[in-house]
């Protein structure tokens, strides 16, 4: 009997301790990983998010001033696919570690090579790849968890947005690939298979030679005859040509084709461009 109750004491106690084990909580400051397609490659972020918890953060919890990890728990650190111009600062394609000091009316944004920075007292100026500085802006509202995200996103441009409370900041991001492209052009439009849409659009988007651009909305739109997205670009080029009764029967054709493909928005789209060039 003794040997019984041992082995039910024993028993339960390994279920509790296993039950312990098991436990699992929420992350107080969640992880963020993100991969943000940008230019001709990508850029990625790793961060922790902190909420406000009803504390004061800027010039309290995050003192003015000092450097700061840029979030929580772990180092954050970016990873650019490419050559960057980061707030005027010519940077390598490679992985930084992203560091902060913050001011009231003013933050300085550190690009670093140290990926380990988690503490003041660990970062060393003369890892520092690139510093910028950017001004605060006073938001309307509060942003309850520290955020970071890529905004304002072109071809060739983008920022850098840090959120948290009531502070908000910015840094611009650029990449030079323009002359890239227009080399894949001029080499892509020598070879059989011809990338007309793409490199019209290019064109249209970027303002080149809009001639040259509706030449090749001409010959994509041969190639593919129900494309109405294509017919609706071509009445664009056409529009910003000056050519508006060109433009009008691009549109009105774009309209037949996508009513056709039952694709209502691009016969809302076409009916808008037509009503701005009456």
């Amino acid at each position: 009997m003794k040997k019984v109750v041992s082995l039910l004491l024993i028993s339960s106690l390994f279920y509790a301790s296993s039950s312990a084990q098991e436990l699992r909580t929420p992350i107080p400051s969640p992880p963020q990983f993100i991969k943000q397609d940008f230019a001709l490659s990508n850029i990625e972020l790793s961060y922790s998010r902190p909420g406000v918890k009803s504390r004061q953060i800027f010039g309290d919890l995050v003192p003015y001033g000092k450097v700061w990890r840029t979030g929580a728990n772990n180092a954050t650190t970016i990873e650019f696919g490419s050559d960057v111009d980061f707030g005027g600062k010519k940077v390598s394609a490679g992985k930084y570690g992203l560091l902060t000091i913050p001011g009231a009316s003013e933050w300085t944004i550190i690009l670093t090579k140290q990926l380990d920075v988690t503490n003041s007292a660990m970062y060393k100026q003369d890892q520092d790849v690139a510093r910028v500085t950017a001004s605060v802006e006073t938001l309307p509202f509060s942003m309850e968890n520290f955020s970071i995200l890529f905004n304002n996103i072109t071809s060739s441009t983008c920022t850098l947005d840090l959120i948290w409370d009531k502070t908000f900041v910015s840094v611009p991001i650029k990449a030079e690939i323009d002359s890239d492209i227009m080399k894949q052009i001029d080499d892509a439009m020598n070879k059989d298979n011809r990338p007309y849409y793409n490199a019209a659009m290019y064109y249209l988007d970027n303002g080149k030679d809009l001639n040259k651009a509706l030449e090749w909305f001409n010959k994509a739109t041969e190639q593919n005859p129900k494309a109405y997205f294509m017919y609706y670009q071509k009445a664009k080029c056409q529009a910003k040509l000056g050519k508006k009764q060109d433009a009008i029967a691009s549109a009105q054709k774009s309209i037949q084709l996508a009513k056709e493909a039952g694709n209502i928005d691009y016969v809302g789209l076409n009916e808008k461009l037509i009503s701005s060039l009456k």
